[in-house]
């Protein structure tokens, strides 16, 4: 019996790897840069900043902006009522306020401040940047937004570092750490080869910059999913926009401190996507039908979790049979229940570590330039912690899943301002 367990684990362990191979093969894109372009135009470019009750954050955002080495640019500010503290902020370095009163979610923040822009003045930019209150520019960051354009893209992604890595210690923990790691394990080791091979990215609305015809096609902001930054993707996929992942623009986002909050973000995050994915699905399929193929993008969306689901579900599978079987063999005094212990259950949650345990260590490489600023400790920290951190996400699932009240757009906990903010980067 241990055995036939064994076999049939590793059979359904190696059709998951090969199935994954095409993207173990992506990875090397990590590793070979973006042909580094740059305009001779100086192309106008607007900031919107999402900021519903915000302004104890704020300012570091702010002090970025007046930072910036590239001058063809008007952020804007979008809050709930006049009364916020934002405004006056605002005020102060006299950057426009645009008010929308009824916001449930980030999408509602977006479509109010399209409606509130005039057309001429919506004509004259030639793209616009999405930027959460939390979140800090590098100095160079809207310069490098405008060589982006030059590009033949419409939906574009920058590089994403850690705030709380321009702080001391107090600013960071094991949780931020490696929700910090995310990031790179998204973008370098998926949205670059997804560039190379043009095919839809894994948007974060974070960082993201859409052509003005994007907003034109799609009639403003029409998201309103708790990801609506992934129902993007989706929508971007039926309407044939093209993607691209920039990784010279670097923005500095906050992550979570706590367990509970870094929790609670995977929940909404995984929640959103599965409310994108159910209001798409059926428009996608249809489109499959009518091109009569699939497009690598469209396979992705279909099959893409297909490696992970056998990899698990190969493990678990295991891991229960060999504790069956531990106890069967231990209840009748034979020693075979050692065997099933170590063959079935030991071995194959230790292979799913490693292998998570590999995933990251490849990801810190890609990150090493952002990870220099923490402690050699609290980066071997995060090498062996993170597998566990990865794996949470099928608790979050889970959680998403059967969750009885959907998660809401909420506040988040904020870290402590930072004084050196904008002092780093490219």
């Amino acid at each position: 019996m241990i055995e036939i367990a064994l076999i049939i684990y590793a059979a359904i362990a190696a059709a998951a790897l090969i199935l994954y191979f095409p993207h173990i093969c992506g990875f090397f894109y990590a590793f070979k840069k973006l042909p580094h372009r740059y305009a001779y135009e100086s192309r106008k470019i607007a900031v919107l900043i999402p900021a519903r009750n915000e302004s104890a954050v704020i300012g570091d955002l702010l002090a970025s902006l007046k930072a910036q080495d590239y001058e063809n640019f008007i952020p804007f500010i979008i809050v709930q009522n006049q009364e916020d503290p934002t405004v006056a902020l605002a005020k102060q370095q006299q950057i426009n306020v645009i008010v929308v009163k009824e916001q449930h979610c980030k999408g509602d923040a977006l479509e109010g401040f399209f409606n509130a822009l005039k057309k001429d003045t919506f004509a004259s930019f030639d793209a616009f940047v999405i930027v959460d209150a939390d979140g800090v520019l590098s100095p160079s960051y809207l310069r490098e937004l405008n060589h982006a354009l030059e590009y033949n893209a419409d939906i574009f992604i920058t590089r994403k570092w850690a705030k709380n890595f321009l702080g001391g210690k107090e600013n960071r923990s094991i949780f931020s750490n490696c929700s910090a790691l995310t990031w790179p394990m998204l973008d370098d080791l998926g949205n670059a080869f997804r560039t190379a091979l043009h095919m839809p990215l894994n948007l974060c609305g974070q960082g993201l910059m859409v052509r003005r015809k994007v907003i034109e096609e799609i009639g403003g902001w029409k998201y309103r999913t708790l990801t609506e930054d992934f129902e993007l993707k989706l929508d971007g996929m039926l309407r044939g926009f093209r993607f691209l992942y920039y990784p010279y623009a670097v923005l500095y986002t906050e992550e979570a401190l706590s367990h509970r909050e870094s929790f609670s973000r995977r929940v909404r995050w995984l929640a959103g996507y599965r409310q994108s994915s159910r209001k798409y699905k059926k428009e996608i399929w249809k489109k499959v039908k009518i091109q009569k193929r699939m497009t690598r993008g469209e396979v992705e969306f279909f099959f893409g979790i297909l490696p992970y689901v056998l990899f698990l579900i190969a493990t678990a599978g295991a891991a229960l049979c060999g504790i069956a079987l531990s106890i069967y063999y231990g209840a009748a005094g034979d020693g075979l229940w050692v065997r099933a212990l170590c063959l079935l259950v030991v071995l194959p949650l230790s292979i799913l570590y490693l292998l998570l345990h590999l995933f990251t260590v490849l990801a810190l490489l890609c990150a090493r330039d952002e990870f220099s600023a923490i402690t050699a400790w609290e980066r071997l920290s995060v090498a062996f912690f993170n597998p566990l951190y990865i794996l949470e996400y099928l608790l979050a699932y889970f959680c998403a899943v059967f969750k009885k009240k959907p998660p809401a757009w909420k506040p988040t906990e904020r870290i402590m301002q930072n004084k050196n903010t904008g002092k780093r980067g490219s």
